[in-house]
């Protein structure tokens, strides 16, 4: 019941974020709402394509489509007040990447992956629908931009997997590995962290 749960906060949140970017390109309602649906279940489709769970859950499941093309319609009629909510976006963001990292891991444990296994299908899953919505309106893709996203989204799934091999209950690596993962995304924002570049590069 709590990982539903923190499945389906994520998905409210990365389909808000989402739509939000369909609105700025100016897309039509179609093109909005796909984007939106697109970022919310796009990680957790690739999470169980790599886990060979076929439909994929979030396919296969009303209540995680709907609830993604629900926040989507709903940003498309709201926009102009989600736009003056973009700061409060980008926390829901950061928290929706913590929740997908973590409840991805524990998903993969849950199948029988190994400990590497679920923390890089649990960070697949928290950076999947980003990269797919950020190809879909042609932008260089989030994670590349040297941004701090993918990291912490590995640290979530890491926290989770570690919980687990220290016998924590499951509810405790969710906890934990969705606040470290959301809190380390929030503060390099805040920050303005990022990972260094190559130098002295020509042209």
């Amino acid at each position: 019941m709590l990982l539903t749960v923190v499945e389906l906060v994520g998905v409210v949140a990365f389909a808000a974020s989402g739509a939000l970017v369909g609105v700025a390109k100016r897309l039509d309602f179609f093109g909005v709402c796909l984007i939106g649906v697109f970022t919310a279940i796009g990680g957790g489709v690739l999470r169980d394509v790599l886990l060979g769970i076929t439909p994929p859950a979030s396919l296969n499941t009303w209540k995680y489509f709907v609830t993604a093309l629900l926040t989507s319609v709903l940003v498309f009629f709201a926009h102009a007040a989600a736009q003056r909510l973009r700061r409060g976006i980008l926390v829901l963001d950061a928290v929706g990447m913590g929740l997908f990292a973590s409840s991805g891991a524990a998903i993969a444990l849950d199948a029988g992956a190994s400990s590497q296994a679920a923390m890089l299908i649990g960070a697949t899953t928290a950076i999947g629908g980003g990269v797919l919505r950020d190809i879909l309106v042609n932008e260089m893709p989030l994670l590349l931009h040297r941004d701090l996203y993918a990291i912490p989204a590995l640290v979530g799934s890491t926290v989770v997997v570690g919980c687990a091999a220290l016998g924590s209950a499951p509810a405790t690596g969710l906890v934990v590995g969705t606040v470290s993962a959301s809190l380390l995304r929030l503060v390099a924002l805040w920050r303005g962290w990022n990972l260094p570049g190559p130098r002295h590069v020509d042209g």
